[in-house]
């Protein structure tokens, strides 16, 4: 089995929106210096801004005591935080990252994003969703992608909840998969969805049977 490829932070706001950089050392340093790991040209941001950390248990986000503050999926970050898989980082609000955790099995290159005609679009190697060209933020937790993206590729056809289980579960964990579960899983994503465009119901449920994307046109 080919080995995972090491996480990731994207930049998804900022004057290199778009770059990416794995965590291919135990220690990444952010900011506006030249000697730093990941250089952020941004005037807000501090010479050395933040430091990325991995240790044997897990990765670690830690704010070096800059100027105008780090902030975590919204918070104001004091000092140190475990990083998850989803996580936002926003640097002096002037820069937006996302970590990518390991487990996602991103592919290491970007795509286009998969639009067809619909109002809703993908982008498979940042896990970006966008409803009429604006931004998801946070992302997406990697079980609501896996959802959101088996629906998408689905086009507009019937998914069954055992479609689900097999789908957004590994293996070793799908046994034990609810239909409380699934419906929690469905009903988070609508939620996340919904902050975009409240107007529209995207997931359907066919009660009986399953669920179906419905995605207007652009």
């Amino acid at each position: 089995m080919a080995e995972p490829e090491p996480p990731m932070l994207v930049i998804r706001e900022g004057q290199l929106s778009g770059q990416r950089f794995l965590f291919n050392r135990d220690c990444l340093i952010a900011g506006r210096g030249s000697d730093c790991d990941i250089v952020l040209p941004e005037r807000q941001v501090s010479r050395h801004h933040v430091r990325f950390l991995h240790d044997e248990t897990g990765y670690i986000v830690e704010d070096l005591d800059s100027k105008n503050g780090t902030f975590l999926n919204g918070q104001t970050l004091k000092g140190r935080a475990r990083l998850q898989d989803g996580d936002e980082i926003s640097i002096a609000l002037a820069v937006k990252l996302a970590f990518i955790g390991n487990e996602a099995t991103l592919p290491l290159t970007f795509e286009r994003p998969r639009t067809g005609d619909g109002a809703l679009t993908l982008e498979e190697a940042t896990r970006d969703v966008r409803i009429r060209g604006k931004l998801l933020s946070p992302p997406l937790s990697l079980p609501q992608y896996r959802l959101l993206d088996f629906l998408y590729n689905r086009k507009g056809e019937l998914v069954t909840r055992d479609d689900i289980v097999n789908h957004v579960w590994p293996e070793d964990e799908s046994a034990g998969i609810s239909e409380q579960a699934i419906d929690a899983l469905v009903r988070r994503l609508r939620d996340r969805l919904a902050e975009l465009d409240p107007g529209h119901n995207y997931i359907i449920t066919i009660r009986g049977h399953g669920f179906r994307l419905d995605n207007p046109s652009a």
